[in-house]
C-alpha cells in the first residue's frame, strides 16, 4: 500500500510504501509542544519506506537531558506543519504526523508512550500504554 501526505501549504509531499510497524500516540513534552497539542499521533514506520519531496528543516531535539540528539523533528520551514521525527533508537524508525496524511480512514492508534507527561484531562483506555523514561 502507498499512502500519501503533504504539509499545510503544500511546500511538502511524501509518500510511504507499504504498512506501518505501529500508529502511536506520544505524550512526552516535546512531543506535546512540538505539536502544540496534548500529544502527537504517529504512523510509525521504517525509514527506508519514506520518500519526501520538498526543501524540509530540521530542529535537533536532544531530549530531555540535553546532552545527545534524541530525535531529528522535521517540518515545513514556509508553513511550519511537523511532517515527520528520525528517531536515533531504534535507528531507521521514523514517526510520520497522522495529521499530515492525505487519508487516515483507516488510521486507528495501538500504542501509547511516555504517558507519565500526559494531560490530566486525557483519557487512555482503549489503547495500550506503555510508560518510558
Amino acid at each position: 500500500m502507498t499512502r500519501t501526505g503533504s504539509c499545510l501549504c503544500g511546500d511538502i509531499t511524501y509518500e510511504i510504501e507499504g504498512d506501518q510497524l505501529a500508529v502511536a500516540v506520544c505524550h512526552c513534552e516535546h512531543c506535546q509542544r512540538q505539536s502544540g497539542g496534548a500529544f502527537s499521533t504517529n504512523f510509525v514506520a521504517h525509514g527506508s519506506q519514506l520518500t519526501i519531496s520538498g526543501d524540509i528543516k530540521t530542529y535537533e531535539d536532544k531530549g530531555r537531558t540535553g546532552d545527545a540528539v534524541y530525535v531529528l523533528r522535521k517540518f515545513c520551514g514556509n508553513c511550519g506543519s511537523p511532517i515527520v521525527s528520525e528517531l536515533m533508537e531504534p535507528e531507521g524508525v521514523v514517526a510520520i504526523k497522522v495529521g499530515t496524511l492525505d487519508d487516515t480512514s483507516d488510521i486507528t492508534p495501538d500504542v501509547q508512550a511516555w504517558c507519565d507527561d500526559k494531560q490530566s484531562w486525557v483519557n487512555l483506555e482503549g489503547i495500550n500504554a506503555m510508560d518510558r523514561e
